[in-house]
């Protein structure tokens, strides 16, 4: 999984842009209006157009968002309208963020901002460990932006004060893992929070030694002042808030939670056209065919026992843990070394930018996910990041840790998305755009493709990557069946814990995610088989004309798009191979 982009903020939280009068009737120029609206919305998008750093966080007052939605219908009606819309990229995937705007207003998704794992209490950490201060301007802004935290935190208090009064809440489990989070935030010395680590780095500076003291000082202050916003958070969470959390795990409980989540799950399935009850059914199959291949290997490996007695046995057996770690660290570094050395053979095309492999912070690893990567920034001398949590390491098996660094590093995440980075002559938000579908799916087939280039030394190792596999399919079960039919968190673990050797520590904070996050669950089946199918297509149409590395440049070299675009451009592509062929 990979740090997606929550675009529903503000230039400032004084500007609320009201509804145009006048909107563009031409895709270029509707193209141009968006990507002020997008400016507009994002402060980083704003001030990195500035050439500047951001000062400020996102803001979700009732008002703006509305205003916000209200313009993005008007641009979404006026793309409709055209007489002949390109269907290209940018026309697909600015119908697809417009609609999603539209939609998020309609459902009033502010009243319930965090997922569990991610939430907008969790950004902040998370930007200062990315945000480098070698100047004073830099640090400036770094100050202002802190000191901006208990104005963005009072806006979410009162959208989810909406929701209790609304009955729209979380579940108490993922509320619960955000709680923890909130909590690790709240430390004595100002010097001691992860909002301070920035001021660290502007020892490195060019700045006098009294302008960094100076600016230090203002810095610890403008932190203590976010440590009791989130103070002033938890206590909400925990006095007000956490007495309504709903029963139920899934949306289905909820009034218009069915119908809420068909449209999560068209958002992050994005040109799929699956509703909840086709994704339910493609799960079950897919289960079953996975389940068939995971037996063909435990008759490799000559196990005397049953299926469960052989997760047993991958669950206790110490050869396939880490002692510590350092050591889970190297092992994940080496496998991204050895992953590197493979793209040549798959890809006429492969990114600039470098990643590196680090360890989940531990103020969030209890709750975190497996792995995650995290964007890099070639302007701001950011390297991409393979996180690899080293929290409870008995529940972090080596036998699937070759599969995760396809995934999150090479050829997965940081490949596809460091490759959308850097395209040249295409709008800004075609390069930040990310498709769950898309994304997911390619991560999870880029684990796949790993298998194809050889690269799982052991049945172990083959398992792990068919386990993984098996977990994808698992959420497409599970997620619907929280969601749209209604199910209890046990029967949504059951299909993990009877077809995959993930540990249980990891089923119940997978199973927590889901709860909290709808729909997203089921993107990475989706997208997975889709790119898949366009594969054997191509295949089937080029014969011997089929370049593997070609049609990987074809599906990622436009960056992250929905689905049906995607086959589109394949097609598009296939029919040109076609052409070329003829004429010679």
């Amino acid at each position: 999984m990979s740090f997606s982009t929550l675009r529903i903020a503000a230039l400032s939280c004084v500007l609320i842009l009201a509804a145009p009068t006048v909107i563009a009737q031409s895709l270029p120029d509707l193209i141009d209006q968006y990507e002020v609206f997008n400016r507009e919305g994002d402060p980083d998008e704003a001030a990195r157009a500035q050439g500047v750093e951001p000062r400020i966080w996102w803001t979700v007052t009732p008002e703006h968002v509305e205003a916000r939605a209200e313009q993005a219908a008007m641009m979404l009606d006026a793309l409709n309208a055209l007489e002949t819309p390109e269907q290209g990229p940018e026309t697909a995937i600015l119908r697809h963020l417009l609609q999603a705007s539209v939609d998020a207003h309609h459902y009033d998704t502010a009243r319930i901002p965090f997922t569990g794992d991610w939430g907008f209490f969790a950004a902040p950490a998370y930007t200062a460990m990315r945000t480098r201060l070698t100047t004073r301007a830099s640090a400036e802004a770094w100050t202002a932006r802190v000191n901006d935290l208990p104005r963005f935190f009072d806006e979410q208090i009162d959208n989810m004060q909406r929701g209790v009064d609304t009955g729209w809440t979380q579940h108490g489990d993922p509320l619960a893992t955000s709680i923890a989070q909130i909590r690790a935030q709240v430390v004595e010395d100002p010097t001691d929070s992860t909002l301070f680590l920035p001021f660290e780095s502007l020892e490195a500076s060019d700045l006098s030694q009294l302008d960094i003291i100076t600016l230090r000082n203002q810095g610890k202050t403008a932190v203590q002042r976010a440590i009791d916003a989130y103070a002033n958070l938890l206590e909400f969470m925990e006095e007000d808030y956490a007495p309504t959390a709903r029963a139920e795990p899934g949306l289905a409980s909820l009034e218009g939670g069915q119908a809420a989540y068909a449209v999560a799950v068209s958002f992050h399935t994005a040109g799929a056209g699956y509703s909840p009850e086709d994704i339910h059914q493609l799960g079950q199959s897919e289960v079953a065919r996975i389940r068939a291949e995971m037996d063909k290997i435990i008759d490799e490996v000559e196990f005397e026992g049953s299926f469960d007695e052989f997760i047993a046995f991958l669950r206790s057996d110490p050869q396939f843990y880490a002692e510590t770690p350092d050591e889970l660290l190297e092992k994940a570094a080496e496998m991204s070394k050895r992953l590197d050395a493979i793209l040549p053979r798959y890809f006429g095309t492969l990114p600039r930018l470098p990643y590196g492999v680090e360890a989940v912070p531990a103020a969030i690893a209890p709750g975190y996910t497996t792995g995650r990567y995290s964007g890099g920034d070639a302007e701001k001398g950011i390297a991409g990041t393979y996180l690899v949590n080293t929290y409870a390491l008995d529940q972090r098996p080596l036998y699937e840790l070759p599969a995760l660094s396809a995934h999150e590093a090479v050829p997965g995440h940081h490949l596809q998305i460091a490759l959308a980075q850097e395209l040249e002559d295409v709008p800004e938000f075609r390069k930040s755009y990310y498709a769950t579908a898309f994304g997911e799916g390619w991560g999870l087939y880029a684990e796949k493709l790993a298998g194809e280039a050889g690269f799982y030394r052991t049945p172990y190792e083959r398992f792990g990557q068919l386990s993984y596999e098996m977990w994808r399919a698992c959420r497409l079960v599970a997620d619907t069946g929280l969601h749209h039919y209604g199910w209890s968190r046990e029967e949504a673990e059951a299909c993990f814990n009877n077809n995959t050797a993930l540990a249980p520590l990891n089923i119940k904070t997978e199973v927590t995610r889901y709860i909290g996050w709808p729909g997203q669950a089921t993107a990475y089946k989706i997208g997975e088989l889709k790119i898949l199918e366009l594969r054997a297509k191509a295949k089937s149409a080029l014969g011997e004309q089929f370049d593997i590395r070609a049609y990987h440049d074809v599906v990622l070299g436009a960056g992250a798009m929905p689905l049906d675009a995607l086959e589109s451009r394949v097609e598009t592509w296939i029919a040109s191979q076609l052409a070329e062929s003829s004429a010679e």
